[in-house]
């Protein structure tokens, strides 16, 4: 008889698997967890035999399990907020405008470097919860609002003990090349060195998982992207990046030459780009909530990523200034309304395929020998995770194998 740690029976699974099934459907379900991980997820008929007595067990009345979802986009360490800035862009006042004035990135910059680790801890707690309350178990948190080495680290610190002492999974992203900070203003060629002298002595403390640029006509060319890239992979670290959201330089066939994980926001990709992205087995980050927010027009080119077979995650992008949304499921709902895609399309880009946008290849779906990362939601039906947005349908959410429990 095996000895599990839990189980959940009578579920309907949406594993997220390949199948001939859509969300990889399983009625009648049934999950076991041993040691964090998941040791059977399958019809309930083919549950092994275990001891009922001694093991805790879960009768969910036929609730969806689904994967723990994944947001693989964020900038969850910040202080400060810029609704003035939403005002002036309502005013009619563009992106480039306001960073051109000292605003955008900058001001976020000036906010977060005066914050204590304490705050920053504070504040991104407070978002995590929000994100946990939903079903979220990994979330990636990018710097990038600090700029030199100290605030950097700050930043990244601040990550690594929401890892240490919260619940939900964290994954760290330096992206020091984010924007070019006062102190190197036209010489962007000096602060792209700086950055490349701080990935080792970031990595070295452990607080680097990947490297991320912002490859934009207000952020950094191609050319000083490549000598970041080139410093990540000379250090072994996965790459990846802003590209084409406001313009085509080619970031997303730059990401590809280095066998990234993702190029994200894309609105402005073009065939060869996403040619490239399919060749290499980068993913597609769709952030529908910055292109919302900031009322874009030029539409990712989904047709062309569902053609070359490119995988599509969907993220949040949770920033104060372009996305200050902190809800993946409400980008679900965007996701679908804004990009046309599939309510499957859409809870595979925050299972599946946002774990492989971060390199994970032990979650996303529901099978043996994943980690233990799961919600039971009172639907009655995955898709409608992404038709409806205001209500909490989750009612139980396991992280590790843990169940944990969800804030007010």
């Amino acid at each position: 008889m095996i000895e599990f740690d839990a189980v959940w029976i009578n579920a309907n699974l949406a594993t997220m698997t390949k199948s001939t099934e859509p969300y990889g459907a399983i009625a009648d379900g049934a999950i076991a967890v041993k040691d964090g991980v998941i040791a059977y997820a399958g019809p309930k008929a083919g549950l092994p035999a275990f001891d009922v007595l001694s093991t805790p067990l879960n009768d969910v009345a036929g609730q969806w399990i689904l994967p723990g979802l994944i947001d693989c986009h964020t900038h969850l360490v910040y202080a400060g907020n810029r609704a003035n800035e939403f005002e002036l862009r309502l005013q009619g006042a563009t992106y480039q405008e306001i960073a051109a004035a000292g605003g955008g990135i900058a001001s976020t910059v000036r906010a977060t470097r005066e914050a204590s680790h304490e705050s920053l801890f504070t504040l991104a707690t407070d978002r995590l919860n929000a994100l946990q309350n939903e079903g979220v178990t990994t979330v990636e948190i990018k710097s990038g609002y600090g700029l030199d080495l100290t605030s950097e680290q700050k930043i990244l610190e601040v990550a690594a003990l929401l890892d240490e002492h919260h619940p939900i999974s964290i994954q760290k992203t330096f992206l020091g090349a984010h924007a070019l900070p006062a102190e190197y203003k036209n010489n962007a060629d000096a602060y792209i060195e700086l950055v490349c002298q701080m990935l080792p002595a970031l990595q070295q403390q452990g607080l680097v998982d990947a490297v991320d640029v912002f490859c934009e006509g207000i952020g950094f060319s191609v050319a000083q992207s490549r000598k970041v890239f080139a410093a990540a992979k000379a250090l072994g670290l996965p790459v990846k990046a802003h590209a084409e959201q406001l313009s085509n330089l080619g970031g997303s066939a730059l990401v590809a030459e280095f066998a990234g994980l993702s190029a994200d926001h894309i609105e402005f990709l073009d065939e060869a780009g996403v040619a490239a992205m399919a060749q290499a087995g980068t993913v597609a980050v769709l952030l529908p909530g910055a292109y919302y927010f900031l009322r874009e027009t030029q539409l990712p080119p989904i047709a062309l990523l569902r053609q070359y077979q490119v995988p599509m995650a969907i993220a949040s992008d949770l920033n104060p200034g372009t996305s200050p949304f902190c809800s993946l499921q409400l980008m679900l709902n965007m996701a679908c309304t804004l990009f046309r895609l599939t309510p499957e399309e859409a809870l595979l880009g925050v299972t599946r395929h946002a774990a492989n946008a971060l390199g994970l290849a032990d979650r996303g779906i529901l099978a043996a020998g994943m980690r233990a990362d799961f919600g039971c939601y009172a639907i009655s039906q995955p898709a409608e995770l992404c038709y409806q947005y205001g209500v909490k349908p989750l009612r139980q959410l396991v992280i590790g194998g843990k169940v944990c429990r969800l804030t007010v």
